[in-house]
C-alpha cells in the first residue's frame, strides 16, 4: 500500500453571531486577542487560546440557526494573581460586563476555583474560571 502523506488536523469552535464582529470584539477583549476579518463580510475570527479559533459567522438566511439554551457552554480560565481567585473573578466580570454580558449566575468560591456564569451579548452562556494561584 502506498504512503500517504498524513493531512493535519485541526480544529475550532464554531459560534453562530448576529453581529458577528461585534461577539468577536467582545471575545477578544476578554481574551485579550485582536479580532480577525474571516473567509468573508460576515464571518470573524478570534485565537481560541488551547490552539485553534474560535469562528464566529452569520448563519445563511436559507439554513437560520436559532438561539437555544443547552449545556455547551464557551469557557474562560485564568490564573489568580496574589489578590486571589474571587478578586480576579469579580474584575474579569466587571470588564465582561462593560463589553455587554449580563451574569446569570453570580460568582461563588468552589475547592477548584472561582467561577461565574455569564451571558454574552447575544445571549450565549460563557462561564469564568479563575484557578488558584499555584
Amino acid at each position: 500500500m502506498p504512503e500517504q502523506e498524513a493531512t493535519a488536523i485541526t480544529g475550532s469552535i464554531v459560534l453562530a453571531a448576529d453581529d458577528p464582529a461585534a461577539l468577536a470584539r467582545f471575545y477578544g477583549a476578554l481574551l485579550d486577542m485582536e479580532p480577525q476579518p474571516g473567509l468573508s463580510s460576515t464571518h470573524w475570527r478570534v485565537r481560541w487560546p488551547a490552539g485553534g479559533w474560535l469562528e464566529l459567522y452569520a448563519p445563511s438566511k436559507s439554513r437560520p440557526q436559532p438561539r437555544q439554551p443547552g449545556r455547551l457552554a464557551l469557557c474562560l480560565q485564568r490564573k489568580a494573581d496574589a489578590t486571589g481567585a474571587l478578586a480576579v473573578l469579580h474584575a474579569w466580570i466587571a470588564t465582561a460586563l462593560e463589553l455587554g454580558a449580563s451574569v446569570q449566575d453570580p460568582p461563588r468560591q468552589e475547592p477548584f476555583g472561582a467561577e461565574a456564569w455569564l451571558l454574552d451579548p447575544e445571549g450565549n452562556r460563557l462561564l469564568l474560571l479563575v484557578f488558584p494561584a499555584s
